[in-house]
């Protein structure tokens, strides 16, 4: 495509370009970090020029941290698409489970930039004026979730809902991120299809034996609330 082509297309699709530099931006970052990141590879492969990215994102930090929003937003409005405001709390806690390890593991880019931007101690992240109010309703569906489980009791104590998704978020993180070492020191290979169902299933019993105080064993194989993937509509 010429230069002159390439400025028009600029020029009628301006979101479209954006779109396409920050997803060329999230793949490089996390195939590269930050300091190994190129705006050269980022440009070339959104079929843009620096101009334009400088255009429309920004230098490096602001396109690293446009990135960053952007993979935060996804997770947080697939999440609220759960609905687990109208389940069962045990349901929509498995549910909340199942969605957040099933999310990581067909987006390992987003495990890339937390493990990229916690090396920096979320020295990007801290510049960030979306990222907190992204958060907040989430928590509380959490919270409402919880409350609920302790009204109908289904659950014996209210947990406090930023402490339960950071466990959740740590029992699917540590085993994806940690894969390849623990699959050679235990001898088995824990990303086969059997592997990680046994994971998920393992992981919704522990946490529902935490919040209704019975035993793992009441959650085991074929027990566990069951949980339907819920639908994502693509344009």
């Amino acid at each position: 495509m010429t230069k002159a082509k390439r400025t028009l297309k600029w020029q009628r699709d301006p979101e479209g370009m954006r779109l396409r530099i920050l997803e060329a931006a999230k793949q490089e970052f996390a195939a590269h970090g930050i300091a190994g990141a190129r705006v050269d590879r980022i440009a070339a492969k959104a079929g843009a020029n620096k101009r334009m990215l400088y255009y429309h994102v920004g230098k490096k930090d602001e396109l690293y941290l446009a990135v960053l929003e952007g993979a935060y937003e996804k997770i947080r409005v697939e999440e609220r698409s759960l609905d687990l405001e109208h389940l069962d709390p045990p349901t929509a806690i498995a549910r909340l489970i199942d969605f957040t390890w099933n999310y990581f593991i067909r987006n390992p880019e987003f495990l890339a930039l937390l493990n990229t931007e916690n090396m920096a101690r979320a020295r990007h992240l801290k510049r960030s004026t979306k990222v907190k109010s992204m958060h907040s309703p989430f928590v509380e569906m959490i919270r409402t979730v919880v409350t609920r489980g302790v009204e109908s009791g289904d659950f014996v104590v209210a947990v406090d809902p930023v402490q339960l998704y950071i466990s959740i978020a740590a029992l699917c993180f540590f085993y994806l991120s940690n894969s390849a070492t623990l699959s050679v020191i235990f001898g088995r290979d824990l990303l086969k299809q059997e592997a990680r169902d046994e994971r998920l299933e393992h992981m919704i019993a522990l946490v529902l034996a935490a919040l209704t105080g019975k035993s793992v064993a009441a959650f085991g194989k074929h027990k566990a609330p069951k949980v339907r993937a819920p639908v994502h509509h693509t344009a």
